[in-house]
């Protein structure tokens, strides 16, 4: 199954290492990166408010825990946001490219 993994970075140079990592170590077919978003959360009982980048990227399912341990071994958080969603629809030809990964 295909999916999409979420994270969060602070600035481009965070985002750019990570994204080129995962795609290099084969992690992931493609990183798209969001520029500057905002967040707005709460952290150590304070509410912060930072600009973020979003990463977008796509990957395979069974790839998903080495993914995850290229992420934390990259990513300056303490708790970086990494959420997976599956894709279950797509067009059946960009889907089948993610399959590359195999």
């Amino acid at each position: 199954m295909n999916i999409i993994v979420y994270t969060t970075c602070p600035d481009p140079e965070t985002a750019r290492a990570i994204s080129r990592k995962v795609v290099e170590q084969r992690l992931a077919a493609c990183v798209h990166s969001h520029p500057a978003g905002t967040s707005v959360f709460e952290w150590e009982g304070r509410i912060e408010e930072d600009a973020e980048i979003l990463l977008m990227i796509k990957t395979k399912e069974k790839l998903y825990q080495p993914l995850e341990a290229a992420i934390l071994a990259a990513h300056p958080y303490d708790v970086p946001e990494i959420i997976a969603v599956s894709i279950d629809q797509g067009l059946a030809p960009y889907l089948r490219w993610i399959d590359h990964l195999d």
